[in-house]
């Protein structure tokens, strides 16, 4: 195990990364029931999707463990498999068949970029001060995705501006007004007390401090009323899932997934734009999600960089990293399941001293426990989980200090590279924000020919890719 993972040689050993894979579990575990609860309203069985869910996590997470050894979890992504839902399967008319296609599509592409190093090309072409925002920003990014599932906030949308979906999705405008919860909530008070215990153990440098406050949280949430013992038991019938699954699997090979997506030439142009936001969106998520914690970490060195920047084939962590990353979407729409990419939850387990790859297999390992024992992973509820990103958020908001605040050419793109991530909860849309004013404030210097091209041509798709999403 030592030699295979290398483990002294990255400053970690066998405790430390089981403790790791477990943090990163408990902070992801989450998607086993949401995922299919998105992704069901599109006509896919509950039950397929929550097998499929568990697989795709559970092999790319594997790979990406056993092939690249870095500390990294994958499952379907939160934010992708609504635009799934909501804009694809709901708005556009397409079916979940052909939605589960354009999403294998999308993979294949994927593999393409990383194996012909565009990929990295892109990671090369990013200033160190936008990397450094970037990072940063995903800091207040899982920041504000702990503060939001502790329940700490509320937001007021007056009559008429808003709109309610099928399914009883709200979508709000502008007007909304976020505000602090009253703290008469069990759920939110037992929020607060796992982050206060989380900082204590923190500050007092508790070995597994993160995990231990999860444990504990959720034991403190049991007499609270907010975890149910008697929940534990199998809620669905395993049996019957895997019958599911089975009508689901390999479906984007049939006649009503990949040959039905170019069978009416109008609709092809629609398929292809629809493919292409697909694919920027997974692609920056992942770009976003290794810059922002393996560089702070030390998961990917300098000289793993210099590796990916100077070679060919796949001899830096970050390559195999990159193509783990890529394969996996296919592999998911294949089961049934929409883009599954690297988890920014990862960076629970990487914020526990996680720093090898298996960190990642004790997090698959876990996954496919799940399949059995999913209710027990369920009672450990989000105010218990909730506390882990914030205090990981508050580690990774260092990468800030790396910035020339007061040189203004660089914090304007900076700032709306951080800020973005979190306001639009979304990472490809904060690095969209940074690369737009980066290059408009080199436009407006008439130092454009300083823009690395990659950085220019992404910039490109980025506004187009919001042209079209305004349009469709």
């Amino acid at each position: 195990m030592e030699k295979f993972f290398k483990l002294q040689e990255n400053g970690t050993k066998v405790s430390t990364e089981i403790i790791a894979g477990f943090t990163t579990f408990f902070a992801m575990s989450y998607i086993i029931f949401v995922n299919p609860a998105i992704l069901s309203l599109t006509g896919i069985p509950w039950g397929a999707v929550f097998i499929a869910t568990i697989i795709a996590s559970a092999v790319g997470t594997l790979i990406m463990g056993l092939f690249a050894n870095v500390p990294y979890a994958l499952a379907p992504g939160m934010g992708l498999n609504a635009f799934f839902t909501y804009t694809v399967v709901f708005a556009l008319g397409f079916s979940w068949q052909q939605a589960l296609s354009m999403v294998f599509i999308c993979g294949i592409i994927n593999i393409i970029l990383t194996v012909t190093k565009i990929r990295k090309a892109i990671i090369k072409s990013i200033p160190s001060g936008l990397q450094n925002a970037i990072g940063g920003g995903i800091g207040i990014f899982i920041a504000y995705i702990g503060i939001k599932n502790a329940g700490l906030l509320n937001f007021i949308s007056d009559p008429g501006t808003y709109i309610m979906l099928d399914g009883g999705t709200v979508i709000s405008n502008s007007s909304a007004v976020p505000g602090l919860v009253t703290m008469n909530n069990p759920t939110v008070l037992l929020a607060i007390i796992g982050l206060i215990l989380m900082v204590v153990l923190l500050v007092l440098k508790v070995r597994g401090a993160i995990l231990l406050g999860i444990i504990a949280t959720t034991i403190i949430g049991i007499p609270m009323g907010v975890v149910n013992l008697s929940s534990i038991g199998l809620t669905s019938n395993i049996s019957t899932s895997f019958a599911e699954l089975g009508t689901v699997f390999g479906s984007i090979f049939t006649s009503a997934g990949i040959s039905s997506l170019f069978a009416d030439a109008a609709k092809i142009p629609l398929v292809l734009i629809t493919i292409f936001a697909f694919s920027l969106s997974d692609i920056f998520d992942t770009i976003g999600t290794f810059i922002g914690t393996g560089r702070k970490t030390g998961i990917f060195t300098e000289e793993d960089i210099k590796t990916l920047e100077t070679s060919s084939g796949f001899n830096s962590k970050m390559d195999k990293a990159l193509f783990a990353d890529s394969i996996a979407t296919s592999m998911g729409a294949i089961v049934g399941t929409s883009n599954t990419t690297t988890y920014i939850e990862s960076a629970a387990g990487i914020g526990t001293g996680g720093r090898t790859g298996l960190t990642s297999v004790v997090t698959a390992l876990l996954f496919i426990a799940a399949i059995a024992l999913a209710p027990v992973a369920g009672i450990v509820p989000a105010a218990a989980t909730a506390p882990a990103l914030i205090v990981v958020g508050i580690m990774m908001m260092s990468a800030f200090k790396e910035i020339e605040w007061n040189d203004m050419d660089e914090a304007i793109p900076a700032f709306f590279a951080g800020v973005f991530m979190a306001f639009c909860y979304n990472i490809s849309y904060g690095i969209a924000a940074g690369f737009i004013f980066y290059c408009l404030i080199k436009l407006t210097k008439r130092q454009i020919s300083e823009v690395h091209p990659i950085l220019l041509v992404s910039t490109l798709l980025f506004i187009l890719n919001f042209i079209v999403l305004a349009i469709i």
